[in-house]
């Protein structure tokens, strides 16, 4: 298949010849021979004028909630601006750019922050009417399956602006249309879409290389979890950060095996789980030992992560009611909601939690719909 950012090289990167382009990007942009968006815009003989870095920073050196300060990038030279702990408006009044090109790979689920970063360009850039062009992306879980709480406005935040469930089956360009709708910025946004892609298809299935877009989500099977377990950060329970298989492995120091007992006795499709223990090198409990489960995942067309992470949040509140605690405003600004964190406590079935969404993705999916760019069979844009 072929990104965006390919298909704008060579179709269209010559009408931008000499106007000012700013570039919000990040590790993982990059073109299937590897090379980094920034480098192929350069030889291509575009002038931009400064890279916008979001969360982790331009390079994905940094971990959770940092960024890299404002500095000079040593190889182009082109100043690499915070637009992470800065708002995106001040960015853009900084850099007074003609267009920005927005070149992020995203991972499939509402608390991404790139697509924070993204919507926030969008507003700022529509405000100031400044073109925005997104280079589509796949979304690498999968562009079929929506599941989760769609998010309630009074809970948004740089976790989750727009109202989209957990997982939202979107592109990072579809995604960017959809923000232009609400945000009233439909006539500054273009999206470059792809060829080859099927919505069905997860980010294995597209033969592009997967290159971390933040430190933490190093593979597919990190990935697959990550739209369920991310959870865990809103309560007592470490979801593996400081491990080598983060988001895969839940665990706290005062957890034990009967965590796996109880969930492979559920028998959940598509995911076999495996009493595990850690020592996180960092992050919580960094330093100290760790008891719980990995997740397997076998079948991800099965597999529900979202459900998988309710279950085993319900399971440790079963066995230590007394340790396992909720972040609650936390946890609640990653559901987009409190009403999931109430059920829980109140101890209502996971089975009956997920039930108890089908009307809001219903009204999400009628929405969603008019965003869609791609079949899924036939890979067309």
């Amino acid at each position: 298949m072929t990104p965006g950012i390919e298909i704008f090289l060579r179709e269209r990167a010559a009408a931008f010849r000499g106007a000012r382009i700013a570039l919000l990007a990040h590790a993982a942009s990059v073109l299937p021979d590897l090379t980094h968006t920034l480098d192929a815009l350069l030889a291509a003989g575009l002038n931009v004028v400064a890279v916008l870095g979001p969360e982790h920073g331009f390079r994905g050196a940094e971990q959770a909630g940092l960024s890299t300060t404002s500095y000079q990038d040593p190889v182009t030279g082109i100043p690499v601006l915070d637009a992470y702990a800065r708002p995106m408006a001040e960015v853009l009044a900084d850099v007074a750019p003609e267009v920005v090109l927005a070149d992020v790979q995203h991972a499939g689920a509402r608390f991404y922050t790139y697509e924070a970063s993204l919507h926030d360009l969008i507003s700022a850039a529509g405000a100031a009417g400044i073109g925005v062009l997104v280079a589509d992306r796949p979304n690498p879980i999968g562009g079929v399956c929506v599941a989760g709480p769609v998010l309630e406005p009074e809970y948004a935040s740089f976790v989750g602006r727009v109202p989209v469930p957990l997982r939202h089956g979107l592109t990072i360009g579809e995604f960017a249309q959809l923000v232009a709708q609400l945000r009233g910025a439909a006539d500054v946004v273009e999206v470059i879409g792809m060829t080859g892609w099927r919505r069905g298809d997860e980010y294995p299935q597209t033969g592009l290389p997967w290159v971390p877009p933040s430190p933490n989500l190093p593979d597919q099977a990190a990935l697959a979890c990550y739209p369920g377990t991310c959870l865990m950060e809103g309560t007592r329970l470490s979801a593996g950060r400081g491990t080598t298989i983060p988001f895969q492995l839940v665990g706290a120091p005062w957890a034990d095996e009967r965590l796996a007992v109880r969930l492979r006795a559920i028998g959940l499709p598509g995911v076999a789980f495996r009493a595990a223990s850690a020592i996180p090198q960092f992050d919580r409990y960094a330093g100290q030992p760790i008891c719980g489960v990995q997740l397997h995942v076998t079948d991800s067309a099965s597999f529900d992560p979202i459900r998988a992470a309710l279950e085993i949040i319900a399971a440790a509140l079963h066995l230590w009611p007394a340790e396992m605690t909720f972040r609650e405003d936390h946890f609640d600004r990653l559901a987009g909601t409190a009403e999931l964190r109430r059920a829980l406590m109140a101890g209502a079935e996971p089975a009956d939690i997920v039930a108890g969404w089908s009307a809001g993705l219903r009204e999400f999916e009628a929405v969603r719909a008019g965003q869609l760019r791609y079949e899924e069979g036939d890979g067309s844009a």
